[in-house]
């Protein structure tokens, strides 16, 4: 019995295989299906069907499996243009048994070992896409490679606006400054390579880009008391509107500790003390984001209320000390300049007036003036 089941595990894939290779070389002279073509533009594989069938269905790569519409055609939603897939064609006849056929697309020129390797993409700090690679193993000297991004549901595409070089000059980053100007729709990355001296295959990466960012970190605040502290945080993103939250919340010395937040910008601390905080989002558990910076907060009160005092009472201090020392400061010079620049005395005329110049007035200080001109003596004449 064990043997039995043993050739028939074996025999099995050899089977498989033979009917796939009957399919790909056409021995069987009355096909159920032939001429199996890729059209890329309509993004469907399609086929001759001769005589009845019971179904068709279609793989990739043996893999996603699609049931054949009016067993005509199976219709892909994105095609490959780098990367070569095998697309088989899978007919069950009417009397159960099945028959295979397949062909690779698409088609590739020149050495795979030139074409970029290490593509990897990224949307960061909220508006930033970011697509890296590295230069083919086998690519020749002269290669260059260029980027696109493409909407696979419109085949809309934009060329790189700005690259970054290595030390040859050959493009290996590109980055898009606004990803609001692109939808959540599937998106293909793709570097196409180019030389002179031979044909450079392409490399792609095909995926949404919601699924590629880099959550960026909270802007997080606190508001408290001795008894209370409130959280409060905002996240920004292009692509998501609901996340969940982790915080590491650290009181004081005591060990550090993670809260989590579900959909919600908010969290309640009681008896805060002084403590420290950093968060992160986290769309999904295989999605998380960078931390915060770390932000103290002083919750006691009555420690700022005592600080306050004494910070006021010291400036208060401070100021006074300044303002006697300017004063003495002042004093002091003008003693100095009192003695170094004695005031000229004044002199007072007989008026009351201060003289300016002594030689106007040539007399002392209370003494009567000297008359110049000498009165004249009148004599009054008497007629006899």
């Amino acid at each position: 019995m064990a043997s039995l089941w043993l050739a028939a595990l074996l025999l099995a894939p050899v089977s498989a295989l033979l009917l796939r290779d009957q399919g790909k070389n056409l021995s069987d002279p009355n096909p159920p299906v032939a001429n199996v073509r890729m059209e890329p533009e309509r993004k469907r594989l399609t086929w001759d069907l001769h005589g009845n069938v019971s179904a068709i269905q279609c793989f990739e790569d043996s893999g996603f499996k699609r049931r054949a519409r009016n067993k005509r055609f199976c219709q892909f939603f994105v095609l490959p243009k780098c990367k070569r897939s095998n697309y088989t064609v899978q007919v069950t006849l009417m009397d159960g048994e099945t028959y295979s056929t397949w062909i690779e697309y698409p088609e590739q020129e020149g050495d795979p070992g030139a074409a970029a390797e290490d593509l990897a993409c990224e949307v960061h700090d909220q508006d930033f896409l970011t697509c890296s690679w590295a230069v083919g193993r086998d690519a020749p000297s002269d290669v260059q490679y260029y980027f696109y991004l493409e909407d696979t549901n419109t085949s809309k595409m934009w060329a790189c606006p700005r690259y970054t070089v290595n030390p040859q000059g050959t493009h290996t980053q590109c980055r898009f400054d606004n990803v609001s100007a692109f939808s959540e729709e599937q998106h293909r990355f793709l570097v196409r390579g180019a030389s002179r001296r031979a044909p450079i295959p392409c490399a792609e990466l095909i995926g949404f880009l919601p699924d590629i960012e880099k959550l960026r970190a909270p802007n997080i605040n606190a508001t408290c008391n001795k008894s209370l502290a409130v959280l409060e945080w905002e996240m920004s993103s292009h692509f998501h509107n609901i996340f969940d939250y982790e915080l590491e919340i650290q009181q004081g010395a005591d060990p550090p500790f993670l809260q989590k937040v579900q959909e919600d910008q908010s969290f309640s601390l009681t008896n805060p003390r002084t403590f420290t905080v950093r968060i992160r989002a986290l769309y999904s558990p295989d999605r998380v984001g960078q931390w915060s910076a770390r932000r103290r907060f002083v919750c006691d009160q009555e420690a700022n209320a005592r600080l306050q005092v004494w910070l006021s009472s010291s400036l208060m201090a401070l100021g006074t000390l300044l303002t006697v020392g300017t004063a003495v400061f002042l004093c002091r010079r003008y003693s100095v300049l009192k003695t170094l620049f004695p005031p000229i005395p004044r002199l007072k005329d007989p008026i009351g007036g201060t003289l300016e110049n002594e030689k106007m007035f040539p007399w002392e200080p209370g003494r009567p003036p000297q008359e110049e001109c000498p009165v004249a003596e009148v004599q009054v004449l008497r007629e006899p």
